[in-house]
């Protein structure tokens, strides 16, 4: 990701230190405003018809809806245990620039999404062969507060939880079951013709979707490198010359002591030299670890 570094080496002094602590916080006020003054929520919500009549302050105050407020105990059990601690050591690995950008992008695109679907639908959509209001509440901060989870575990992909507090589990595998409920609400969705659900989850998470695609070389997958590549393997194999021929005949560098495979037999084929055998004994991957060694 060059980019989000010459913006980090031009505008890093914008980061927000503890941004995570001020997202909680944040929660913890829509959370008690939720319970104790719930008709004061109506008028913070993302609602693009209000905002465009001037109630401009839905373009910030939204963020003040909590991602979970059915039980107050599970509220205070995902901010101990989920947000705050996975979100204050992503910081601390990334950067405050980085998180920073990572967290406000998942807000404008969310904010984005929500004006789309207001000027090409006037937020009245057709489900169910009746007009259906499109309401600021279908915008909430959950699945940006899961993109925080998502990226931690392609952080950290070996690093285990105790899922339920009992099983031990690794984050790669919790972020792949998450990941797939995610596609079947997608789906879900989809397919029983409301889409203009699904479209929030997208924006949410398409700050993950960069960040994702941003820690892979997709480089090395240009058909110019993979012919590069190709022909490069191709001109450092060693050649044996013919002369009464006058042909070439590639020379192998590698071969199994057990199988005879070489190198050209399948390019893929990875060998090791075995330290527990006496002399210069070369293996192929799969008979490394299986073949008798010679005393």
């Amino acid at each position: 990701m060059r980019w989000i570094d010459k913006l980090e080496r031009k505008y890093g002094r914008y980061g927000i230190p503890n941004l995570t602590l001020y997202m909680v916080s944040c929660y913890v006020i829509g959370y008690m405003l939720q319970m104790f003054m719930p008709s004061l929520m109506s008028y913070l919500s993302l609602d693009m018809r209000m905002i465009f009549r001037g109630q401009i302050w839905r373009l910030v105050t939204w963020i003040l809806f909590p991602p979970n407020s059915s039980n107050v105990f599970l509220f205070a059990l995902m901010i101990m245990f989920f947000y705050y601690p996975l979100g204050t050591s992503l910081e601390r690995t990334w950067g405050s620039f980085r998180y920073t950008l990572y967290i406000f992008s998942g807000l404008f695109f969310t904010v984005l999404a929500a004006l789309l679907l207001f000027l090409f639908t006037g937020n009245i959509v057709s489900y169910g062969g009746f007009p259906y209001p499109i309401t600021g509440r279908m915008f909430t901060t959950y699945y940006i507060s899961l993109s925080i989870f998502l990226a931690y575990a392609v952080s950290y992909p070996d690093m285990r939880i105790l899922l339920w507090f009992v099983i031990p589990i690794k984050m790669s595998w919790m972020a792949i079951v998450y990941g797939l409920i995610i596609l079947y609400e997608i789906y879900s969705y989809i397919r029983q013709g409301a889409w203009f659900m699904a479209i929030p989850i997208v924006a949410s998470l398409l700050n993950f979707a960069i960040f994702y695609l941003g820690t892979k070389d997709l480089h090395r997958y240009n058909p110019k490198e993979v012919r590069r590549r190709q022909e490069f393997r191709r001109e450092m194999q060693p050649r044996h010359h013919n002369p009464a021929s006058g042909s070439e005949k590639m020379v192998p560098r590698h071969r199994c002591a057990i199988c005879g495979r070489t190198e050209l037999d399948n390019p893929n084929l990875e060998f090791r030299y075995c330290s527990k055998c006496k002399g210069n004994f070369e293996y192929c991957q799969d008979h490394l670890f299986t073949h008798q060694h010679v005393q």
